[in-house]
C-alpha cells in the first residue's frame, strides 16, 4: 500500500460496519446474549482504526472481517439458534435444528486463517508451505477451543441465562461440532485463498515496509 490514507471503499465498510452494530442493538431478543456475541466486533472497530497506519490489512482480509463482522451481529441480535435464514434452510432440506451457529464457527476458523496467516507473513520467518500451513490451523484450532472455554465460564457464571449463548439447541456434540467446523473453515479458507492473498501480500497492499512473501 503506497499511501496510509484510508481508500474511500475501506471507509464505507467501517461505516455500514458500525451502522449494523447499532442496528443489530436496537431491540435484540437478549441484550446479554447481543453484547456477548458482538464483543469481538466491539473491540475489532477501534482497534482496526487504531492499527490502520502502522499495520495495514490486505484488501482480502478487511473484507473477510467484515462479513464475519455481520455474521456475528446477526447471530447476537436474534441468538444464533433463531436466525431467520437459518430456519429457511433447516426447512428448504429438512434439518432437525437451526444450523446458522454451525456457519459461525465455519467463519471462526476462515476468516482467523487468513489473519493468523498474514501476521505469520508479516512478522516471522515463515514462507507460504507446509509449516505455515500447520501453523496457522493450529492457531485457528487453538483460538476455537479457547472460545468454547469461554463459552463453559459463561455457562457457570450465568447458569440458565447462557443458554441463548451457548446455542448448543439440546446437541450433546455441540462443541465438538464447533470446533470442529472451525477446523475445516481453516484448512478451506487457506486451500481457497492462498493464492490471491499471497498475491495481494505479494503488491504491498497491507504494510509495504513489513510484508514478508
Amino acid at each position: 500500500m503506497t499511501s496510509n490514507r484510508p481508500r474511500p471503499w475501506l471507509v464505507t465498510l467501517l461505516v455500514l460496519w458500525f451502522a449494523a452494530l447499532v442496528v443489530s442493538g436496537v431491540r435484540p431478543k437478549e441484550y446479554s446474549t447481543w453484547f456477548m456475541e458482538t464483543v469481538p466486533v466491539m473491540v475489532a472497530i477501534p482497534l482496526l482504526v487504531l492499527t490502520f497506519r502502522r499495520f495495514p490489512l490486505t484488501p482480502l482480509l478487511y473484507v473477510l472481517i467484515f462479513l464475519h463482522g455481520l455474521i456475528l451481529m446477526l447471530g447476537g441480535h436474534y441468538t444464533y439458534a433463531e436466525v431467520p435464514p437459518g430456519f429457511w434452510v433447516r426447512d428448504a432440506l429438512g434439518l432437525d435444528r437451526n444450523h446458522y451457529d454451525r456457519l459461525g464457527h465455519f467463519a471462526q476458523g476462515f476468516v482467523p486463517a487468513i489473519l493468523a496467516r498474514e501476521i505469520l507473513l508479516r512478522r516471522s520467518p515463515l514462507r507460504p508451505g507446509g509449516w505455515l500451513f500447520l501453523c496457522t490451523t493450529s492457531i485457528c484450532l487453538a483460538f476455537s477451543a479457547f472460545y468454547e472455554l469461554i463459552e463453559w465460564w459463561a455457562a457457570l457464571a450465568l447458569g440458565q441465562g447462557a443458554d441463548a449463548f451457548l446455542g448448543t439447541q439440546g446437541d450433546p456434540w455441540d462443541t465438538q461440532w464447533d470446533m470442529f467446523l472451525a477446523l475445516v473453515g481453516a484448512i478451506t479458507a487457506q486451500l481457497s485463498l492462498a493464492r490471491v492473498h499471497n498475491r495481494q501480500l505479494a503488491q504491498g497492499r497491507g504494510s509495504s515496509a513489513s510484508t514478508r512473501t
